[in-house]
């Protein structure tokens, strides 16, 4: 009979992020989300008060200023999800302004803002219930 080496499953554990850093990066969704519900109170838009909001614009210079504390640990994601959600949106909001422009990309700039500001909300939502579970955000 022949000896075959048995395979064991391995599974891969990441050390858990301290307890500052998990409530830093809920502060860090916070000041976000102060930022875009600002937009919605205010005569802005939310996309507008997200991307230029005093708040969000320090989470984001936190965000990269802390972000090599994360790695290695679940938070990793969630301050690249916080970080791709500030990046596209500000993208989102250029092709907006270009279409703005023209007088028949007017309807489509203001549908194209408005639908960003939901996308917005939905991403700062769904990653602080994730960060809430300690779950990891997916790396879109």
């Amino acid at each position: 009979m022949e000896n075959v080496p048995q395979q064991t499953a391995t599974q891969t554990v990441e050390p858990a992020p301290s307890g500052g850093m998990v409530t830093l990066t809920h502060v860090l969704y916070g000041l976000h989300g102060f930022s875009a519900v600002m937009g919605m109170l205010a005569p802005g838009l939310i996309v507008t008060a997200f991307l230029t909001g005093w708040p969000s614009i320090i989470a984001v210079i936190i965000n990269y200023v802390k972000r090599s504390d994360t790695r290695g640990t679940f938070l990793d994601s969630h301050f690249s999800w916080q970080l791709r959600t500030f990046w596209w949106t500000l993208l989102w909001v250029i092709l907006a302004g270009i279409m703005f422009i023209t007088l028949i990309g007017i309807p489509f700039a203001i549908g194209l803002a408005l639908l960003t500001g939901v996308w917005v909300l939905y991403r700062l939502l769904r990653g602080w219930i994730a960060l809430a579970q300690g779950r990891p955000m997916p790396m879109d």
